[in-house]
């Protein structure tokens, strides 16, 4: 009989004897498939387990606070609605969700509002008026399409030479709509939807890198407690101002909100549509020349160069001034120590102001 495998129990080993071929080549063989194993095995391991698990790495999350007012992160384009500021019930529609307006005078001693939109969809503005070439300037500050409802001589020279993007009411009617509850010229209206619906048969583009103009704060600014210059500080927990001596401005502190509630001519200035009072985080007050230009008293405003102010928020008034190099430029507010001015997280009203004008705080 032949044995090929040896019991070590019951056989006894023999010495000397040579392998065979067969068993060399039985035993290399062995070998090679053992090692092929280990190594496919290695590999698997590797590979497929993880056989040195890599250390868990925590990326730390800060978070970062945002604007409440706008979009920092929207690149959305603005609006900016030219507003008629001649209504008898001193109601509007839209300037409380508008995130900034500018008011400033026009013939007659009367003033206008240019109301500013922004990441807003609100479903009514208005009324809509024309345009007046100086409000140009501020429009241009934000990238914003220029809305208007017809236009003087100068402003209409002014849009096309400037090549202002604008939506004219007189020849762009789809996006505006009249209210015959009103009398006219006072009973037109529009919405930002409907805006932004129209840009595409304009071929403006819905978005811009050039929409900040303002200095927002994400932290909340307390003009009593940050200012370095304490002695120049104001209480205001009202400001008057007058355009003419028959149009009056007026805030009043709300400790509650926060805000200030905003009068004309002594009346509370309400929203058309929830009948409330309208009101702001912030006012910033312009003094500007502002010069007759012809026989129908149109006015004409230095807008460019320097002049002084105040910034209003949080029951103070702080003194700044204002520099503008250009028509085209942005206007720089800054501290009496060059810093520049940083506002409060909230909705804002630009009161563009005549020299002459004498502001009040109480």
């Amino acid at each position: 009989m032949n044995f090929d495998i040896i019991n070590h129990k019951t056989s006894k080993k023999r010495k000397g004897r040579k392998l065979t071929s067969d068993e060399k080549k039985m035993i290399f063989a062995s070998i090679f498939f053992l090692t092929l194993a280990i190594v496919f095995i290695i590999i698997y391991l590797i590979k497929f387990n993880n056989v040195t698990p890599k250390k868990e790495t925590k990326t730390k999350i800060i978070p970062q606070e945002t604007l409440k007012i706008v979009d920092e992160n929207s690149n959305q384009r603005p609006i900016a609605v030219m507003i008629d500021n001649n209504i008898g019930d001193e109601k509007h529609a839209g300037l409380q969700n508008s995130f900034v307006n500018y008011e400033i005078i026009v013939e007659g001693g009367l003033s206008r509002i240019m109301a500013i939109y922004k990441d807003e969809e609100n479903t009514l503005i208005g009324p809509v008026r024309s345009s007046r070439h100086y409000f140009l300037d501020y429009a241009l500050e934000y990238d914003a399409i220029y809305t208007h409802f017809g236009w003087s001589p100068k402003a209409e020279e002014d849009i096309k030479s400037l090549n202002v993007e604008n939506i004219n009411g007189m020849t762009d009617a789809t996006p505006f709509a009249r209210d015959k509850n009103i009398l006219a010229p006072h009973n037109v209206f529009t919405a930002a939807t409907k805006l932004r619906e129209y840009f595409d048969t304009k071929g403006y583009s819905k978005t811009t890198n050039s929409w900040k103009a303002l200095n927002y704060s994400t932290k909340e600014i307390n003009l009593d407690k940050k200012s370095k210059n304490v002695e120049s500080l104001k209480v205001a927990n009202k400001v008057i101002m007058n355009y003419s001596y028959n149009q009056i401005r007026s805030y009043t502190y709300d400790e509650n909100s926060k805000t200030y509630l905003r009068f004309m001519n002594g009346r509370e200035h309400l929203d058309r549509e929830t009948n409330t009072q309208l009101n702001y985080k912030n006012i910033i007050i312009m003094m500007v020349e502002n010069t007759s230009m012809d026989s129908e008293d149109r006015q004409d405003l230095k807008t460019v160069g320097t002049g002084t102010g105040y910034y209003i928020t949080n029951g103070y008034a702080l003194p700044i001034n204002w520099s503008k190099a250009s028509r085209t430029s942005k206007t720089k507010y800054t501290l009496d120590d060059g810093v520049e001015l940083k506002i409060n997280d909230g909705n804002t009203f630009v009161q563009i102001l005549p020299l002459s004008t004498n502001v009040i705080f109480e």
